[in-house]
């Protein structure tokens, strides 16, 4: 797949495509119906997404909502076969473009978009004034197509980022997978912490959570993937996301002990898929009960696995 962060300059290999538009936060099922609509035999399968979200943009202070960063995004959106990936700059530029502007001069003169396919209830351009009726006025003004894909539902409940976050905040992550159609996944580089963890034979891999919308907060089991270095592969685990309430600390971070590894993971990247939902954060009395319930958690999260 080849990423662009841009709209201008392109080469004609990468421009013609048929493209899956929108934000694609979670790349859940109904992310997904959208791309299917979107593959056309004669056209490259593109996507058209903005980094940053929107909502990052017009409201920067407000609380974090991403499911996903955009380097998780980028790897589900692989995962789907896209063959070109348009993560273009939302800046003031961008918001300020009015619907007919942004079809002409970014899907049309920047893109080369052939077709493009869009959710019901897309909006676009400078106050999202820009309906899917306005799209398919404008498709039929600069020759290109244009395809709605209706909502999803699943088990009666619209499939849609916001449903996902709830049941991720209720520490129902297989509820969240059943909408999403993969694990909801937390990835990123592994930086240094603590090594607590190491003291205590747990050695963990510590991860930043900035920017997104965190699950309960608690310990899960867990499969990770190790995307980069010598020991990339798949691998079982435990994982405490949290702020450590043991060693009075407060800020969020993801710590995940991956069962049966050896090996230096500073700098590499993980993916770490949350699978179930063990048991909220604790204050232990003392070290030694700490490692009687790591242990517990272990034992419970590798049998949760074999039948995951």
């Amino acid at each position: 797949m080849r990423t662009h962060s841009h709209w201008t300059g392109l080469s004609g290999a990468d421009r013609g495509a048929s493209v899956a538009m929108g934000n694609f936060d979670g790349v859940h099922l109904g992310h997904q119906a959208v791309i299917a609509l979107a593959r056309r035999p004669a056209a490259t399968l593109g996507v058209v997404t903005f980094e940053p979200h929107p909502r990052q943009f017009f409201a920067p202070g407000a609380p974090a909502f991403r499911l996903m960063n955009a380097e998780a995004r980028a790897h589900r959106l692989e995962k789907l076969g896209v063959d070109q990936l348009y993560e273009l700059p939302f800046d003031a530029t961008l918001a300020g473009m009015e619907a007919e502007r942004f079809a002409r001069e970014v899907l049309v003169q920047g893109l080369g978009v052939t077709h493009v396919t869009v959710g019901a209830d897309f909006c676009f351009g400078k106050g999202r004034k820009g309906t899917v009726d306005t799209l398919k006025t404008l498709g039929a003004r600069h020759g290109f197509g244009v395809t709605v894909a209706d909502l999803v539902k699943f088990q009666g409940l619209e499939v849609s980022s916001t449903n996902i976050r709830a049941a991720l905040a209720e520490g129902r992550p297989r509820d969240a997978a059943d909408m999403l159609g993969h694990w909801h996944r937390i990835e990123g580089e592994i930086v240094h912490g603590e090594k607590r963890g190491r003291a205590l034979g747990y050695p963990t891999a510590n991860m930043g959570v900035e920017g997104l919308h965190l699950p309960r907060l608690g310990v899960y089991a867990v499969k990770v993937d190790v995307l980069t270095g010598p020991q990339a592969g798949s691998y079982g685990g435990a994982a405490s996301l949290g702020v450590r309430p043991m060693f009075e600390e407060n800020l969020p971070n993801l710590e995940t002990f991956i069962f049966d590894f050896k090996g230096d993971l500073y700098g590499r990247h993980l993916s770490v898929a949350f699978v179930d939902y063990l048991r909220p954060e604790m204050k232990f009395d003392g070290l030694p009960a700490l490692m009687d319930q790591m242990a517990a958690d272990c034992g419970r999260a590798r049998e949760i696995l074999a039948l995951a």
